[in-house]
């Protein structure tokens, strides 16, 4: 701890999230679902995942910003849209 924080501001850390040594708690979550189906095949899935999760967290993405990064990449630079006041309008007539 440094010296020039007070002991008792160890409130500061609250936003910071919480880590299993050096590697973040949502990267470890496939490997606690590893633990319930012992297998050989499922502990690779989770290594993977894990590895996958600390690659994330290295380029300084989260999982909901990799996914949103991933759409608006697959969608594309164009967006095709037109204000409400230049869309067509359907009339609808009554059937008597």
């Amino acid at each position: 701890m440094r010296d020039d924080v007070p002991f008792d501001a160890h409130w500061r850390d609250s936003a910071r999230p919480a880590r299993f040594f050096i590697v973040d708690y949502r990267a470890m979550f496939p490997l606690v679902l590893a633990l319930f189906h012992i297998t050989q095949m499922t502990f690779i899935i989770a290594g993977v995942a894990v590895v996958f999760f600390c690659a994330l967290e290295r380029y300084g993405f989260t999982v909901t910003v990799f996914w949103r990064w991933l759409r608006s990449t697959i969608a594309g630079p164009l967006r095709v849209s037109r204000p409400w006041w230049m869309r067509e309008r359907k009339e609808y007539r009554d059937p008597t």
